[in-house]
């Protein structure tokens, strides 16, 4: 589907077809919106392949006018009760007098600024516009990383209570996600330190100024995400660590009954056979040797912290 913007008396709004100066939408285009595009703006056709893969990874390529950027960008995916944050390609294409973005679905950060929730976000100017949606994209990370902090601290405390497997389900989904960010945030620090050096995309002073921006957002996400994949990691180890302990512990509590059960039922079945010379073979004896052998093994075991 295309989708038409520009930025008129400081809105954004849709218009009906390309003009110079727009910002055209791509999400999930077919065959035949994507050939259209390639005409029209004698775009390589790789570039469309790189953007509509899944699996691409953040970078720059540069093609007579046309210039592709992709980055990655966080989407959360629920399914059910429970919540994933991944990533997703975007692909930016600067051609002469358009930008151009091709997404695979439809996503917040596009969203935002389709809706013209974004300020200063001015479609002609081209540069500018590019590194207004890569600092929404920075925000975007920030925000979900907070959300995953609090979802952290929240199983953390569910664990405490109990050890359930939905607990540490749930933690290794933070772990996945905080993986996948930690991952898509250094390829795009990397994509904006390529773009910074000027040989790709022409820089202003303020286009400058606002990349500075961008790189301060993308380190301060990816110091974050560090932060937090090191404290979901210690927690699933120390989880690890806790459920062992426990099972040892009941391991230990469930000998300690068997073996002081087995006393009584040795003295008693003892003495209850029909075996001639069994000392003290009176009604009160077998029962006052159980009890006491029960006892002293019990305090033993208590002495010795077995149980």
């Amino acid at each position: 589907m295309l989708s038409y913007y520009k930025t008129q008396d400081g809105r954004m709004m849709q218009v009906a077809g390309c003009e110079p100066g727009c910002w055209i939408n791509c999400v999930a285009p077919d065959d035949g919106e994507i050939n259209g595009l390639i005409s029209d703006f004698g775009i390589e056709p790789d570039f469309f392949r790189a953007a509509m893969d899944e699996e691409e990874s953040s970078h720059i390529d540069h093609e007579d006018q046309n210039t592709l950027i992709v980055i990655d960008i966080p989407i959360v995916e629920k399914e059910g009760k429970n919540i994933t944050y991944t990533t997703m390609p975007l692909g930016i294409i600067i051609t002469e007098r358009n930008v151009i973005t091709v997404s695979i679905k439809d996503n917040p950060v596009v969203g935002e600024f389709a809706q013209g929730l974004v300020r200063g976000a001015q479609t002609n100017l081209k540069t500018r516009f590019v590194l207004h949606i890569m600092l929404r994209v920075a925000t975007r990370f920030l925000q979900y990383l907070k959300q995953i902090d609090k979802i952290s601290n929240y199983v953390e405390t569910e664990l405490r209570r109990s050890m359930r497997n939905a607990e540490l389900l749930q933690l290794l989904n933070v772990e996945k996600s905080l993986v996948y960010f930690s991952s898509s945030l250094k390829g795009n620090e990397i994509t904006l330190e390529k773009i910074m050096r000027g040989r790709v995309i022409k820089l202003y002073d303020d286009d400058q100024d606002l990349l500075e921006d961008v790189l301060i957002e993308v380190k301060q996400a990816i110091d974050m995400s560090s932060i937090y994949l090191n404290i979901v990691s210690g927690t699933m180890g120390a989880s690890s660590s806790v459920i062992s302990n426990n099972l040892n512990t009941l391991m230990r509590v469930l000998v300690s009954v068997v073996l002081l059960a087995a006393i009584p039922l040795v003295v008693l079945g003892l003495y209850g056979m029909n075996v001639h010379g069994v000392p003290l073979a009176n009604f009160w004896f077998p029962t006052a040797l159980a009890v006491v052998l029960t006892g002293g093994t019990f305090a033993l075991l208590k002495r010795k912290k077995f149980i």
